[in-house]
């Protein structure tokens, strides 16, 4: 059994895991504080209704996959790599979005989190309510964009779903480790890591989705031949030019390593010149914002670490 394709699942499930796993873990040490653990069961079926709606949406596209086949079975050929496309570019947009924003927003995380339950516990009658609707959006968040980046994925069956499970495992053996046995991890460090493999990642998700596209045209032109004229006989793609290498002799992509590479980056041993492209802009515009969002948060620490020690030498003088 092939278990690549669980690879780059489980890396997203288990950042964004990890994600939802602090929120609920900030929430729950802070109602400890604040003398509110009746309320742990709010947080409890919050979780569990975030990923029973994640589960749900997952369930509710694969019901529509099979009703466009059903209603459009001549065009099945083209729906199904056209979805894949589509889905892609969904799960690259907001992952590249949460990858950057979380990245922006991690220092001050704690902060909104108990804000956000300070202001819940002040509702008076309503604050089980105002809990678990903070955990439930939380976590339904995170599923969200695993649902996307799976359906992405769903030609190569249930195995993606797979690495998903042992992606959330993780994200739960990884919160219980910090809130219940109290080790310490340095998660700065274990979000810059696992952001910089989720960036090649969805990078990767750009070859593909310009694939699957450039199949649902080549599917259009043989079930419709008004649109023939988008291929060329003399071209082996329609929409993504000239062939920049075939390593299918040196590197296949369907055995080892090519197969972990393209699990995880995308590799495809047949590249075009728009894959080529859009793949370097893809990796050099987000992964710059990528960057820049980290320098950034070292320099707001330089910065904020100079002024505390210039206050100090004031009062010292």
């Amino acid at each position: 059994m092939d278990l690549s394709a669980a690879l780059p699942t489980f890396v997203v499930t288990l950042r964004e895991g990890v994600e939802a796993a602090l929120v609920v873990g900030i929430v729950l040490a802070y109602l400890k504080k604040a003398g509110q653990s009746h309320l742990n069961s709010w947080v409890y079926a919050g979780v569990g209704v975030g990923l029973a709606a994640s589960v749900m949406v997952g369930a509710l596209f694969v019901g529509l996959m099979r009703v466009l086949d059903v209603a459009n079975p001549e065009y099945a050929p083209v729906v199904k790599p056209l979805l894949e496309g589509v889905f892609g570019v969904a799960a690259i947009a907001l992952l590249s979005w949460m990858l950057i924003w979380m990245t922006q927003q991690a220092r001050s995380m704690k902060a909104e989190v108990e804000g956000a339950i300070t202001a819940a516990l002040q509702q008076a009658g309503h604050a089980g309510w105002g809990v678990f609707g903070l955990i439930t959006i939380a976590v339904l968040r995170e599923g969200f964009e695993t649902v996307l980046f799976i359906a992405a994925k769903f030609q190569q069956g249930w195995i993606p779903a797979l690495g998903a499970v042992a992606g959330l495992i993780g994200a739960v053996i990884i919160g219980f480790l910090l809130f219940q046995l109290g080790i310490k991890i340095n998660l700065r460090l274990f979000f810059q890591g696992m952001g910089v493999l989720l960036l090649l990642i969805v990078s990767g998700l750009v070859v593909s989705a310009l694939r699957h596209f450039d199949a649902a045209v080549a599917a259009l032109a043989v079930v419709n031949p008004e649109f023939a004229f988008l291929c060329s006989a003399s071209s082996p793609s329609c929409i993504l030019g000239a062939q920049v290498w075939d390593a299918s002799h040196v590197l296949p992509d369907r055995q080892f390593p090519g197969i972990l590479l393209k699990a995880f980056f995308g590799y495809t041993q047949r590249l075009y010149w728009v894959q080529a492209i859009a793949y370097l802009i893809f990796l050099t515009t987000v992964g710059g914002l990528y960057l820049q969002s980290i320098t950034g948060w070292k320099a707001g620490q330089l910065n904020r670490n100079a002024s505390a020690s210039g206050a100090v030498r004031s009062q010292q003088d």
